[in-house]
């Protein structure tokens, strides 16, 4: 899909959109949960239907009703093997289930999109190496067999915490105790603290000191009733257009939220300075949206950010492919980014998402600016499907092309 924005000055009310990370780590309690569990405040993005189908496919059952999931999960049975899991393009979904589904000594093959699994795996690999376990990976999917040991586990902290989040689900379902340590440097460290209180909810005890996580085998999750809160990566976009002149009052945000991402606000209003410096090794997510607003104030330059090569797209690289055209230089270095200050000019030519949602909203934003085109907008169905609905509700022209 190309969309035409128009320029134009953003007004109004709006609710955030919810938690993709913390509707993920719900939705996956309530499906391992012994009975019936209620999430409310689902959007379906592409994401979270690849962790409904993967969790409908190992033998949990839900229905939708409206933005509520009701979910039977799979509880004391066991999980269904032999299936072929879609991560659509989730690495969230994928990281998250490929531990499980190994603490019933299953054969799964996983399937997704070709980006993903150029994506980092190796933690796993090594673990599955060191236990004998099946792990074979293509350009296109993976396949796993085996049986996960309850043991003393070390993970690299500075990869993705997606691993140590998919290790906190499975471990508590073996039948022996183990330990998890992560090994410092450790980033990310909100969307750990995030898991623990997601797993708390469905009644799995852990133990933590600092970085190693002392976990209970045989445990059970139990059914429940929860809400997932707003979102604070997708509230920064709109968020974003009070930066360039808009009046956008974003609500629905937990101010004692866990969200590592809510550090924009902080991020915000140093970007009104001249040339700020900027750590995203804690919020790599934030880096598009970081950049393209730097580009539209007074330049910035940013560190820690090795990490954003590997997300759905090199961020880094990508972002400063797109802001060229608004004749903006970007110099990209292993770990540092930094954007010149200069005036955005309209873009002379199509720009690109890059089938990155994040991409996508972040031109988006720049073209209520100086106006322009982006292909490859459907992107944005990764995790905010109505974003250019919203954007439209707050007096942007948007014209689509299908």
């Amino acid at each position: 899909m190309k969309v035409t924005i128009a320029p134009g000055v953003a007004k109004g009310n709006i609710e955030a959109p919810p938690s993709k990370s913390m509707a993920h780590r719900m939705l996956m309690g309530a499906g391992l949960a012994d009975g019936i569990s209620v999430v409310e405040n689902i959007d379906l993005s592409e994401d979270i239907k690849a962790t409904l189908g993967m969790l409908e496919a190992l033998g949990g059952a839900y229905k939708l009703e409206g933005r509520t999931v009701v979910m039977t999960g799979v509880g004391k049975k066991t999980l269904q093997a032999n299936q072929v899991l879609d991560s659509k393009e989730s690495g969230s979904t994928l990281r998250f289930f490929i531990p499980l589904v190994l603490t019933g000594g299953m054969k799964c093959e996983f399937t997704g999109a070709k980006r993903l699994f150029e994506r980092p795996l190796g933690i796993y690999e090594d673990i599955c190496k060191e236990q004998g376990i099946l792990f074979e990976k293509s350009e296109t999917g993976l396949k796993v067999s085996g049986q996960l040991k309850a043991t003393h586990y070390k993970v690299c902290g500075n990869i993705s915490s997606q691993f140590i989040t998919g290790l906190l689900f499975a471990l508590p379902l073996l039948d022996e105790d183990s330990v998890l340590e992560v090994l410092p440097p450790v980033e990310s460290k909100a969307y750990i603290d995030m898991t623990l209180e997601v797993l708390e909810l469905f009644g799995i005890k852990i133990r933590r000191d600092n970085m190693r996580f002392y976990i209970k085998g045989n445990q059970i999750y139990k059914a429940g009733h929860q809400v997932v809160e707003g979102d604070y990566s997708n509230a920064a976009f709109l968020d974003a257009l009070n930066l360039i002149g808009g009046e956008v009052q974003v609500n629905g945000l937990r101010e004692d939220s866990l969200q590592g991402d809510q550090i924009y606000r902080k991020y915000y209003e140093k970007l009104r300075e001249e040339n700020p410096i900027m750590d995203l090794s804690e919020c790599p997510d934030l880096g598009p949206i970081l950049m393209g607003m730097a580009a539209a104030r007074k330049g910035a330059r940013f560190t820690g950010t090795r990490r954003l090569k590997i997300k759905e797209s090199d961020r880094g690289a990508v972002m400063a492919e797109e802001l060229a055209k608004f004749g903006i230089r970007v110099d990209v270095e292993e770990n540092e980014i930094v954007v010149h200050a200069d005036s955005l000019q309209k873009p002379k030519t199509v720009l690109n998402s890059h089938n990155d949602h994040r991409i996508a909203m972040t031109l988006a934003t720049l073209c209520t600016i100086t106006g322009g085109e982006i292909e490859g907008a459907e992107s944005v169905r990764k995790s905010f499907p109505n974003y250019f609905e919203v954007l439209d509700s707050l007096g942007i022209r948007i014209t689509r092309e299908d």
